[in-house]
């Protein structure tokens, strides 16, 4: 069985889960957060959906860096300066800048 792939979200444990509002248009595809508008639940959210979307295919990780930053991703910091929340996959930056179920999954799927 190939290496299942490792999704990371890293943020703040009070950050929100995206610049846009929190509404019932719902463009990053998730329903169980709403109206939070935060990143710890849209996290679980989006956990719930790739685990029954992929199984153990792929890995889903929440990394708060409220009191400290791993080295991986200080690097990843001090080279790009992307917005919270940082989308990891197999530990390469994603520029997505937010909480998206439809972005994650073509990430996703370009490594299957």
């Amino acid at each position: 069985m190939e290496d299942a792939i490792e999704v990371e979200i890293v943020g703040m444990k009070d950050s929100s889960c995206s610049p846009f509002p929190c509404d019932m248009t719902r463009s990053c595809g998730l329903y169980d957060c709403h109206p939070t508008g935060r990143l710890v639940p849209a996290f679980e959210a989006l956990s719930e959906e790739i685990r029954q979307q992929y199984g153990e295919r792929v890995r889903m990780k929440l990394t708060l860096i409220d009191d400290e930053v791993p080295a991986h991703i200080q690097k990843i910091i001090e080279k790009h300066y992307p917005p919270i929340p940082i989308i990891l996959v197999n530990r390469e930056l994603v520029p997505m800048g937010r909480i998206s179920l439809p972005q994650l999954q073509k990430e996703i799927e370009k490594r299957l």
